[in-house]
């Protein structure tokens, strides 16, 4: 792919790429710390969080918890402000911030010529953002030239859509998507920290998540649809989202009907997941869509962490009596919903240009 802006790029020719985290002590913020200590592309420099907190040491401050020990570097950073932010030091900024807040905040910053991956929705469905699986649709980035600039705004979806597009993408390159019916199972981690307060959070479905199933019934379609005259042509197929937060901490479960615009059998569709390809890149999983036969399978204790909670996980693939075909999807939602995918579309991005 050809370089997108290069009007941007001359702030990231060297390696590593500095990168500051907005929303830096919530449950996403802490995964994107945490994965970036030994990045071998990017080095965190700054670290964002709430008005009230500035000025403090990131290690001070946050309520660490990540099952790893928090980075040291990362730990000695006092806290800023968006507004201190210079993009010659961070010319790359990761967001975690609530989708209240994040609007206005990434735009200024594109403004200002920094480049802002996000995990909030604030921008998602905007036509000149790229909203990005980048095993399934990188060619997207072209997006970024309608970009006003000097800097970019780059999106990734829901935690439940990541999962869900890279199961559907092999059958809708191969069969076509007809119809989509999909429940999912969510971990209570999908709600941030300190996660879904009250006593009816525990041993229990709650069966309501505000604002999720309209993303879920989206989402899909952008991430799907076609590059048509410097615009995404949404995919066209019809989809039914019910979203429900389960006693889970990690991993989100989706149950999936689909009906097929042509026909399909088991082992096609079993050989679509196997062939959907990896990307050579640091974060990326070799196999992104992986389907186990276990009768068990997937389940968040046993797979959630399957390729470092890179790949989805599928499984219980049979026939249905109302579409053509149901099956069972397992996603990290942190990691490859959130902090992890997010990376991956900073390093599918850096790999077409922002390196030169």
């Amino acid at each position: 792919m050809a370089v997108l802006r290069p009007q941007a790029f001359d702030r990231i020719a060297d390696e590593p790429v500095g990168v500051a985290i907005l929303g830096a002590t919530g449950s996403v913020g802490q995964r994107f710390v945490q994965l970036l200590a030994h990045h071998p592309w990017m080095e965190v420099r700054a670290l964002c969080a709430s008005e009230g907190r500035g000025e403090r040491a990131y290690g001070d401050t946050v309520a660490w918890a990540q099952d790893t020990p928090i980075p040291a570097l990362s730990a000695a950073l006092r806290l800023r402000d968006p507004g201190q932010l210079d993009p010659k030091e961070t010319p790359l900024v990761f967001s975690a911030l609530p989708g209240s807040l994040a609007g206005p905040i990434e735009t200024a910053l594109a403004q200002r010529g920094f480049w802002v991956v996000s995990n909030a929705a604030s921008h998602r469905m905007d036509a000149n953002v790229p909203l990005l699986v980048p095993e399934v649709n990188r060619a997207h980035l072209e997006l970024l030239r309608a970009q006003p600039g000097p800097g970019a705004i780059l999106n990734g979806p829901n935690c439940s859509t990541a999962g869900l597009v890279l199961a559907l993408a092999p059958l809708a390159q191969r069969f076509g998507l007809a119809t989509v019916l999909v429940t999912t199972l969510q971990a209570h981690s999908g709600a941030g920290l300190p996660g879904v307060l009250g006593p009816l959070a525990n041993r229990n479905v709650l069966p309501r998540i505000e604002g999720e199933e309209d993303k879920l019934e989206t989402e899909p379609r952008k991430i799907l649809g076609a590059l048509s005259n410097g615009q995404v042509e949404p995919l066209e197929f019809a989809i039914s989202a019910m979203c429900n937060r389960v006693d889970v901490l990690d991993g989100h479960t989706e149950c999936v009907s689909v009906g097929l615009q042509r026909e399909a059998s088991f082992e096609q569709i079993q050989q679509a997941w196997s062939q959907l390809p990896g990307l050579d890149l640091p974060s990326a999983p070799k196999h992104p869509a992986r389907y186990l036969a276990d009768p068990q399978s997937p389940n968040p204790v046993q797979h959630k962490n399957l390729d470092h909670g890179m790949s989805v996980v599928i499984g219980q693939l049979r026939p249905c009596p109302v579409l053509d075909w149901k099956f069972t999807l397992l996603s990290h939602n942190t990691l490859r919903g959130a902090a992890g995918g997010a990376i991956l579309i900073a390093e599918i991005a850096i790999r077409n240009g922002l390196k030169g």
